[in-house]
């Protein structure tokens, strides 16, 4: 992963073809799949930014917000792919990638040759190297590129977008990656940027243990617990974990059940990942399994709602 592109972006600034207040010589046409908390604004942020944009959901309700706006919908992944060059795929889990891109009716049995699938999902890389083997035959390009920064960062542009794939295809889709995401970090090649956000995933879990057991040491030793947080948020000790459980007064429960499942499928995809390379995933992973046993999401259990 040596080697990494990093480029800052203006969104509010930047028009289709990617250059700051230029007229498009080119406007790429861009479909959206998975409108939910975070897809969805990234989808708005496309469709405001001026770019020709079809959208599909499984539930209508999904399509609400985009009534009035620009943006068409269409009736299937297939249906979407026929009017578009580049598709971003931002729904929960490995089988529903799959199965909107590679499935009956999905996004490769209709999108041109030179198209790109851009999977902005957190899957297994494994799972993008599949998808980028079937695209190939139809000549399509497939890049990883999963977010971090949740649904308010993706409204403000400025989401962290980690992108694996080949550079040319990268690049073309960056003015698309622009509207909502700054920076723009291309890793490396296809996988790069899935094992990047599964890392920084585990290690958030990981510090959620060891923030929420500090401030329960604390507690246990008479420091008030919102003081200590307050205190160590201005010392070395400080994380975006810590400020997340100091917000929930120092327990993991409301994160349970917000995030406690998707938590445990990240754990899950990397522990995967080091385990065919023949890697040890060392203390990392011992502390975000401590995390999943406080939120009751165990790795080694299954997934719950």
């Amino acid at each position: 992963m040596s080697g990494a592109n990093v480029t800052p972006s203006s969104s509010s600034e930047t028009t289709p073809d990617g250059v700051p207040g230029s007229a498009p010589a080119v406007t790429l046409r861009v479909g959206f799949i998975g409108l939910g908390s975070q897809g969805a604004p990234m989808a708005r942020r496309i469709v405001d930014a001026g770019f020709p944009t079809t959208l599909w959901a499984r539930r209508p309700a999904s399509l609400e917000p985009f009534a009035g706006t620009g943006a068409k919908v269409a009736g299937s992944p297939a249906e979407l792919a026929a009017d578009c060059d580049v598709v971003g795929v931002c729904v929960v889990d490995d089988a529903g990638v799959e199965q909107v891109v590679a499935g009956e009716a999905g996004v490769l049995a209709r999108l041109a040759a030179g198209g790109v699938i851009v999977v902005h999902s957190t899957v297994h890389p494994d799972t993008c190297r599949r998808l980028a083997e079937a695209a190939a035959a139809c000549g399509v390009s497939v890049v990883d590129a999963p977010v971090s920064g949740g649904g308010p960062a993706a409204a403000e542009g400025s989401l962290l977008l980690m992108a694996g794939g080949e550079p040319a295809a990268v690049e073309r889709c960056r003015p698309v990656f622009a509207t909502y995401a700054d920076p723009i970090v291309h890793l490396g090649p296809l996988g790069s940027g899935q094992l990047t956000k599964l890392l920084n995933n585990v290690l958030f879990t990981a510090n959620l243990a060891t923030a929420a057991g500090a401030l329960a040491l604390g507690r246990s030793l008479g420091v008030d617990t919102a003081r200590l947080a307050e205190v160590v948020s201005h010392g070395s000790g400080a994380s975006f974990a810590l400020g997340r459980v100091a917000a929930a007064g120092g327990t993991l429960d409301p994160l349970a059940s917000r995030a406690g499942a998707l938590l445990q499928k990240d754990a899950r995809l990397l522990a995967a990942v080091a385990e065919a390379a023949g890697v040890p995933t060392g203390p990392v992973m011992s502390a975000a399994d401590d995390a999943l046993e406080l939120m009751d999401h165990r790795r080694g259990e299954p997934a719950r709602p």
